[in-house]
């Protein structure tokens, strides 16, 4: 492949969770850009077609499934159809995640803590696994796992899900290593602050920006658009020998 055409996913199919907005869209967007297949997942089937329909009106191929990925059924669901219609699967971007709960490390309750372990570690992993079965039936793909910055330093009053998204960095490096004789690739995306509508609490509160921004070398907070090119080399072959590795979109955060 030369060096013209090493992002191209033409012809690959690319399930995304979380894609109804945010990054999880952006990243649904950019694949269907360069030409993959795209499966829109989230808890809503509305806004997961209503994302679909704009990538096929503008060029893209897209369709949507409904998937809560704290809900184990409707994860075996999700791949059941997606072996049913396809036949296979290219590409999964594990990146619908929740986080209840802000507040004191010490007050979290056992209803938050149990959704977040539920949807951020349990949805991620039996998702990789499910996910790699496939793959390694057609020859090999890429698993991009969305992380956080958090995973590594974690926020404040965001215990929990710090400790999840910890989690979710070495399961991606655990899947990575007994995934690759298969050609199954792992990696993980840590984006830092990033305008969404998840992280709205965060970037939209003038308090916690004044005690973030100055370890942040860039000094503003990421668009959703700005984390899709790293997921496209990750899933792309661009990415052949890339395993197992962390990629930080954060303006500096984690080097301060």
């Amino acid at each position: 492949m030369t060096n013209a055409n090493l992002f191209d996913l033409t012809g690959k199919i690319a399930l995304v969770t979380g894609a109804s907005r945010g990054i999880g869209e952006s990243i649904a967007r950019t694949f269907a850009a360069y030409g993959a297949h795209v499966i829109i997942s989230s808890r809503k089937a509305e806004a997961c077609e209503a994302v679909a329909a704009a990538i096929r009106e503008a060029g893209g191929s897209a369709e949507a499934i409904a998937c809560h990925i704290g809900e184990m059924a409707q994860i075996e669901a999700m791949f059941a159809a997606v072996a049913n219609k396809h036949g296979r699967l290219d590409i999964l971007v594990n990146n619908a995640a929740t986080n209840p709960y802000f507040g004191p490390i010490v007050d979290t309750d056992l209803s938050s803590f149990q959704k977040t372990v539920d949807v951020n570690i349990r949805g991620y992993f039996f998702s990789c696994a499910l996910g790699a079965k496939m793959m390694a039936k057609s020859g090999g793909g890429s698993i991009i796992n969305v992380a956080s910055v958090n995973g590594v330093i974690p926020g404040g009053m965001q215990g929990i899900y710090s400790i999840t998204k910890a989690a979710v960095i070495s399961m991606t490096q655990a899947f990575a290593k007994e995934c690759a004789e298969a050609k199954v690739r792992v990696n993980a995306l840590l984006p830092g602050a990033t305008d969404t509508k998840f992280a709205s609490a965060l970037v939209h509160n003038e308090a916690v920006l004044n005690r973030l921004m100055p370890h942040v070398p860039m000094r503003r907070v990421a668009q959703p658009d700005e984390m899709a090119g790293a997921v496209l080399y990750l899933a792309s072959d661009a990415a052949s020998y890339t395993t197992g590795t962390c990629i930080n979109v954060d303006g500096g955060y984690l080097i301060g």
